[in-house]
């Protein structure tokens, strides 16, 4: 009867941390920022077995906006330099970070975004 109830317990708690990592990473925001490639760092590989940089070779921290205007540093990589200038769309979740990016055109940008920028 014991081993029972402690495997109910035990399915229960998993279950719980299981919905809980799949609400955390469902819930993603997106913020907007500008390239600014002197911000970013060329990151290099030391050679080992294990790639810790997850196959990117370009680090960068930037200003960046959610669509209410509010304003948050986020670190993230690229695999190649970014065009000097591009506006971009970060996918951000909560546990992993940025999970994905794509260059957007100023008139794309949230109206709260936009007024930290000029358009070019």
């Amino acid at each position: 009867m014991k081993k029972i109830i402690g495997i109910g317990i035990a399915v229960v708690v998993i279950s719980a941390i299981a919905c809980v990592g799949l609400k955390l990473n469902s819930d993603a925001g997106y913020y907007y920022t500008q390239i600014d490639n002197s911000m970013s760092e060329q990151i290099t590989s030391d050679g080992g077995v294990i790639d810790f940089n997850g196959g990117m070779s370009y680090s960068y921290t930037l200003p960046a906006y959610n669509e209410k205007g509010e304003k948050k540093d986020i670190k993230f990589g690229t695999e190649k330099e970014l065009r000097e200038g591009a506006f971009i769309c970060l996918t951000v979740k909560p546990v992993q970070g940025v999970v994905d990016w794509k260059e957007v055109q100023y008139d794309e940008l949230p109206q709260a975004v936009q007024s930290n920028y000029t358009a070019s």
